[in-house]
């Protein structure tokens, strides 16, 4: 059954502390997910630009949003499950591929239907990546640290996102948009050589799918960890799990499996509510133009101390705990935001808001890492984080309507301090129906 472990999983190799491989490998998929956080957040920077030189309105451009989030879904769905057949390696090879030539051939677009057909190839790699760099650093960090280590890989993302948004500041308005995007490209393809001779494949996908000379590349590995090698692969425990989205609603997973996606969803709402909105809705409390600009970037740098730190406590007070009080938080200053609109301390709000949400938000990653079993992780991880997304348009869609209607800002933020609060409940239900 999907929901039974294997004496034989990758407890061997972490009987001993981390080993240099092993951090390798989460400074890895650390660069990596910076990269995802660029690739992502590269066009929002540049949209103005690209409207501007091509006369078309700002709503025009909202296609071109939208296709970028449709094939992260579609990526994060059905592009990430084949890492369970094919590995990991392999997976994060191709997807930096995908994002690095698509996000470079960006460059030379001269429509907005050339964008929003490149925004949706990248998307597709950028959603696979996610998901198989989440299962990765969950499958390489020691157990009794895992949300610590999870946490640091996954805080790349916020920290790409930032560092894009101030070199973007610069290179734009000097340069034009279109060098940003062979920038990013050409980052994004040169992260290859670092995948193919420094990241290892997973010991989980190579006891569980065994494929030709799984023996030899686990040996390698446990050399490389200063670990015993081994003469035969180890004996399964268990029947193979056939890999496929349906083993997701095996008896055992069916009710985790579906409060993982409405936890997803629930927090993909609010946080791209803000991401979205933030520059707007600063703007609308009195802030000048360059004020709610760094407004978004402060969100995004608040996300990084609270992704590492949310590890780092996940680690002693436990990974669920830590996920509601951190969206309880987020909740709190959501409610209590439209007291302070207007002064400088919106700034301050808005740091510390990023904080919470996005440190509780990275804990559903580590939390479908931990619920599943190797061989359907990535896809279970894909699927949640694709399920999830459809609250990313879903967000950002009801904020625009309430917006029309004259909300205030804090009256947009009680509502959505809504869903944060329901994702903070679900991560105290989810239990481990797998432990690695």
């Amino acid at each position: 059954m999907a929901g039974h472990a294997l004496q034989t999983e990758p407890s061997l190799m972490h009987e001993t502390k981390m080993s240099l491989l092993q951090y390798t490998t989460i400074f890895v998929c650390f660069m990596l997910n910076m990269l995802d956080g660029m690739d992502v957040l590269v066009i929002s920077y540049s949209a103005s630009s690209i409207a501007e030189e091509w006369s078309v309105s700002m709503a025009a451009l909202g296609a071109v949003f939208s296709s970028g989030l449709v094939g992260m879904a579609f990526g994060a769905m059905f592009l990430a499950p084949i890492a369970d057949n094919i590995g990991r390696k392999k997976m994060i090879l191709a997807c930096a591929l995908i994002m690095g030539l698509s996000i470079y051939a960006t460059s030379f677009a001269t429509s907005v239907t050339h964008i929003v057909v490149l925004r949706l190839i990248s998307g597709l790699g950028i959603g696979a990546m996610l998901a198989s760099t989440t299962t990765l650093l969950s499958e390489y960090a020691a157990p009794r640290s895992k949300p610590l280590w999870v946490g640091i890989g996954l805080s790349g993302y916020p920290l790409g996102a930032f560092l894009t948004g101030l070199v973007a500041a610069q290179i734009i308005p000097a340069y034009g948009w279109r060098f940003i995007f062979e920038i990013a490209g050409i980052a994004t393809l040169a992260m290859i050589p670092l995948i193919l001779f420094f990241m290892s494949e997973s010991l989980d996908y190579l006891i569980k799918k065994r494929p030709v000379g799984a023996l030899d590349q686990m040996n390698r590995i446990l050399r490389k960890m200063g670990q015993k090698t081994m003469n035969e692969l180890p004996v399964l425990q268990t029947a193979v799990v056939k890999t496929s989205v349906r083993s997701l609603f095996s008896e055992v997973l069916r009710p985790q499996t579906i409060l993982l996606w409405a936890g997803f969803f629930s927090a993909y709402a609010t946080l791209y509510f803000l991401m979205s909105w933030i520059p707007k809705l600063a703007e609308t409390t009195g802030l000048s133009k360059e004020l709610a600009i760094y407004a978004g970037a402060v969100f995004n740098l608040g996300a990084v101390g609270g992704v590492a730190i949310h590890g780092y406590l996940a680690g002693k007070w436990g990974l669920r705990n830590v996920i509601f009080i951190f969206f309880l938080a987020c909740a709190l200053l959501m409610m209590v935001f439209g007291f302070f609109a207007g002064s400088i301390i919106t700034l301050v709000l808005f740091t510390v808001i990023g904080f919470f949400l996005q440190g509780g938000f990275v804990g559903f990653y580590s939390v479908a890492a931990q619920l599943y079993p190797a061989e359907v992780r990535t896809t279970g991880v894909g699927w949640a984080i694709g399920a999830g997304r459809s609250g990313a348009v879903v967000g950002p869609y009801v904020g625009g309507i309430l917006i029309g209607m004259d909300f205030s800002i804090g009256t947009n933020f009680m509502i959505f301090a809504i869903p944060c609060i329901i994702a903070g409940v679900i991560a105290k239900r989810i239990s481990s129906v797998h432990v690695s």
